[in-house]
């Protein structure tokens, strides 16, 4: 997983938790979206996506 594919992911988990602490969400959707919110931390985490993998896809530059 690429740099900004990262950054991307980590933004989406702070926006996340951001509208969760202005009360912005709640219930069902703050559960869903929280559940989101760990995967995208997870991945970012541990540089790999694994819905990438049996497509091959990989947002990692090319080194020549």
């Amino acid at each position: 997983m690429g740099t900004l594919d990262r950054v991307i992911r980590l933004a989406a988990v702070a926006a996340i938790i951001g509208a969760y602490g202005l009360g912005l969400i709640s219930g069902i959707l703050a559960l869903v979206l929280g559940a989101v919110a760990v995967v995208l931390l997870l991945t970012s985490l541990t540089a790999t996506c694994p819905a990438y993998m049996p497509f091959g896809l990989s947002t990692r530059p090319r080194h020549r």
